[in-house]
């Protein structure tokens, strides 16, 4: 007979029978190590530079156990330093308000005049000037607020062009491109003609940006070129009715409220085409821009704007983010098996398409690093690939002629941070230039376009480099960190040297404690070649001597993984966990980050529910070998969406191995999870077929008969539910009822499965949330993974150090 046991909020934890011969758990010390509470303990870890308009120079706060300081940076001076004396500044300031300020705690926001010399900040309904100068603060008096602080966007309104109808100007403001009535409309300003430029227009396939009859609208998606004579306009195919996926909002005032919201699954025929038309304002002539070439495609736009610089699209297909003016228009169509794609100009005279670049990448592009822009106004193209291997950057001419390499080598180049004009060079972050290091870390490099593989590196540390350059590129900020190094941060010229050192956080509150760095670990992959790189959490009493349960925190990607790049006290739930007495690991697996290589990252494409298992269970009995102080009879598992989708599957997979698994907001139906994921990292296979027609010969009048091809897409995944009638452990599955990213139905179905499969586990539901748990719901679902752990992996189940939900509920 199954058991299933379904936690909801507002249940009482009964304690349980202690065994003598099980391992007392003391919660209280797992509290005091929660990312809730170490936020208490540490305060910036970061610089967050806040440049001055049209300059290098920039100020920035930064807080310590001693509170809140600012501090101004001049880089071409070499000048770093606190911008004021506080307790001077809060007095004058608690003077002007007539209200105590603590000075340790003054949150403050400033504005720069007179070339950077005098800051301006307002506290409640004062405005103050302090003049880094002399040293001298001010209050502000009324008209001199109103003045510096209302009249410049003011002034920007009044200095616009007084355009009065709806629509979009060309350029040199001639005429207005508007919707009505689902059609697309062009008036001229000169002679107030109007001109209507479509007639098939419909409701759910319309030009307008509104579906509204009768009223002028913006149009859809309208892009002139600079020379106002042509412009380009986007439709979206809405007519095919979508999908929808429902929840219900049992928190709702009153009754429970059903919310529906689209969403479509891998396999489903429900994409809405996309397409582009092209007119000229001469002759007024519709042209269907040919973007159509692989059923179900996705396209992305691109564009050099008049300046010179790329215009890039953002999260929504077919929307700028800068300008609706641009000097060059193309257009990135992928395939929806998403191994080939092709980079298209429109040519702004005729709207006639051609290719520039065709690139097949088996088995599936890497978005996660993919970059493409423009140098010398179009004149060259910025384009990644990972067609050797290894993702690097590529110079094309405007025609899409391959001029040279320029990266390469046995290392990975990641995301383009910036591109330099005038001196003709790209920064990136890379990945794995060192051998011999951990490929996690993310070092800052500069490449120069025509010159192949001439790359210099500009961040040596080993370390995951996080930078923000000023406006000239002269200067950048960079705050680098690992899991087991302390945060820095230091201003670097161009070339990579350092300026300064800026803040570094205080720590010593987090030592005091008694926390510990993570320790860094290398095992291999069950193939016996692949080195896999992780961290160690264990208790800060830990005994060498000792015999402690294994957990591992996973998450399988293959967009991402779970080991951390950065400094993180609470290492996610991990540092927290250790201090029951067990010891914590993460550690990448094949078919996980794509910092490495093609292969290792599309290593799971096909196989999406099982590739990293093997590796994971693998790396554990390397380092239950590796050090006595493990106990390989008590291993546990748990992780978050795809971790969530893995833990189960590891636990039902190696039954005899896993002890214990929790599985939060886990993915185990991947046939309703998201279509992107799914197709991209497990694929799906296209099915061509040919069937016959009967059509009638205009001419003549004969009926024959002609061949139609038409394709469809198939998905099959592996599912959690086929491995149910293997669990043997304990399992407990999490989820929110609220969840829009991974449906609550995944957890449900893994539940109905284990049920008919005659299979004991428990089931919590977190009311009102969402993928990502917060709030009390958060601080439940951690205690309950712990007291879930200290039962199956340490035997006790008294569940003592908590009298009852307020000890964990007031966290």
């Amino acid at each position: 007979m199954a058991v299933l046991r379904i936690y909801l909020l507002g249940v009482i934890l009964v304690s349980c029978v202690w065994s003598a011969t099980a391992q007392k758990v003391d919660f209280r010390r797992a509290e005091h190590f929660t990312e809730e509470n170490l936020k208490l303990l540490v305060g910036s870890t970061k610089v967050e530079p806040q440049f001055l308009k049209g300059s290098d120079k920039f100020w920035y706060r930064y807080q310590t156990g001693d509170g809140i300081r600012y501090y101004f940076v001049d880089p071409k001076a070499k000048v770093h330093r606190e911008m004021f004396d506080r307790e001077y500044l809060a007095g004058m300031v608690s003077q002007a308000t007539g209200k105590a300020l603590d000075s340790k705690q003054m949150n403050l926001h400033f504005d720069f005049r007179k070339e950077g010399r005098v800051a301006t900040f307002r506290v409640d309904t004062c405005f103050f000037a302090y003049d880094l100068s002399t040293r001298k603060c001010v209050k502000m008096d009324t008209v001199f607020t109103q003045k510096q602080f209302g009249s410049q966007s003011m002034g920007k309104r009044n200095n616009m062009k007084k355009r009065v109808l709806v629509g979009t100007y060309s350029p040199d403001s001639a005429y207005v491109v508007y919707g009505r009535d689902y059609n697309l409309y062009l008036f001229s300003v000169a002679d107030s003609s109007e001109v209507q430029l479509t007639s098939d227009g419909s409701e759910k396939y319309s030009y307008a940006s509104m579906y509204g009859k009768g009223k002028n609208s913006p149009a859809s998606g309208v892009t002139w070129f600079e020379d106002s004579k042509s412009f380009i306009v986007r439709r979206t195919d809405d007519r095919k009715p979508g999908k929808p996926m429902y929840l219900v909002n049992n928190l709702s005032a009153g009754r429970p409220a059903l919310k529906t919201y689209d969403f479509v699954v891998p396999g489903e025929d429900a994409v809405k085409p996309e397409e582009l038309h092209f007119f000229r304002v001469d002759d007024k002539k519709q042209v269907r821009v040919a973007v159509e070439k692989w059923k179900d495609q996705s396209l992305r736009i691109y564009s050099v704007l008049p300046d010179g610089t790329t215009g890039v699209p953002n999260t929504s297909p077919f929307k700028m983010q800068k300008t609706d003016v641009v000097k060059a228009f193309y257009f990135l169509r992928k395939r929806r098996t998403c191994d080939e794609v092709e980079l298209c100009r429109v040519d702004s005279r005729t709207g006639e398409v051609k290719v520039l670049i065709h690139e097949v990448s088996k088995p599936y592009f890497n978005e996660d690093f993919f970059h493409l822009s423009f140098l010398n106004y179009g004149e060259d193209i910025i384009w990644w690939s990972e067609r050797t291997g290894r993702g690097h950057l590529y110079h094309y001419d405007r025609d899409g002629k391959l001029k040279n390499a320029i990266t390469s080598g046995d290392w990975t180049t990641g995301c383009v941070l910036r591109t330099d004009e005038k001196e003709r060079t790209v920064y990136f972050a890379a990945y794995g230039q060192v051998k011999g290091e951990s490929p996690y870390y993310a070092r800052v490099n500069k490449a120069w376009v025509d010159e192949e593989g001439k790359v210099k590196m500009l961040t040596p540390e080993q370390a995951t480099h996080k930078v923000v350059f000023s406006k000239s590129g002269r200067y950048f900020v960079d705050n680098y960190s690992r899991a087991d190094l302390e945060p820095r941060s230091v201003l670097r010229d161009r070339e990579g040297r350092v300026i300064c050192e800026l803040a570094s956080p205080d720590l010593s509150c987090l030592y005091e404690i008694g926390w510990k760095m993570p320790e860094p670990f290398t095992v291999k992959a069950a193939d016996g070649v692949t080195d896999l790189y992780g961290y160690m959490w264990k208790p800060i009493d830990f005994d060498s001597t000792g015999h402690y349960p294994i957990v591992s925190y996973v998450y399988p990607g293959p967009q991402a993984d779970c080991v951390p790049y950065e400094f993180n006290p609470s290492g996610f739930f991990n540092m927290a966990l250790a201090q029951l007495g067990v010891v914590v690991v993460t550690f990448g697996h094949r078919g996980g980050t794509p910092f490495r290589e093609r292969w290792y990252h599309t290593y799971g494409h096909g196989n999406l529910r099982d590739y990293a298992l093997a590796d994971d269970k693998c790396g554990i009995e390397q380092l239950a070998n590796r050090y006595s102080f493990i106990d390989i009879d008590r291993v546990g598992i748990f992780g978050h969406s795809g971790g969530g989708f893995m833990s189960t599957a590891a636990i039902c997979t190696y039954p005899d191995f896993y002890k214990a698994a929790v599985s939060s907001s886990g993915n185990h139906d991947n046939y309703i999870y998201n279509q992107w994921w799914g197709e991209t990292h497990h694929g799906l296979k296209e099915i061509r077929t040919q069937e016959k027609k009967q059509v009638k010969d205009p001419v003549t009048g004969k009926d024959s008969t002609i061949l139609v091809e038409s394709s469809k897409f198939e998905f099959n995944v592996p599912t959690n539910m086929e491995l149910a009638s293997r669990l043997k452990g304990h399992l407990m599955l999490v989820h929110g009822d609220m969840d829009v990213n991974v449906h609550p139905a995944s957890s449900i179905r893994m539940a109905d499965a284990l049920l008919k499969a005659g299979k004991n586990f428990e089931l919590v539901i977190l009311p009102g949330q969402g993928h990502l748990y917060s709030g009390q719901q958060k601080c439940f679902y951690e205690r309950k993974m712990w007291f879930h752990f200290a039962k199956y992996l340490l035997g006790d189940f008294s569940c003592e150090g908590f009298s009852g939900m307020d000890d964990y509920m007031k966290y």
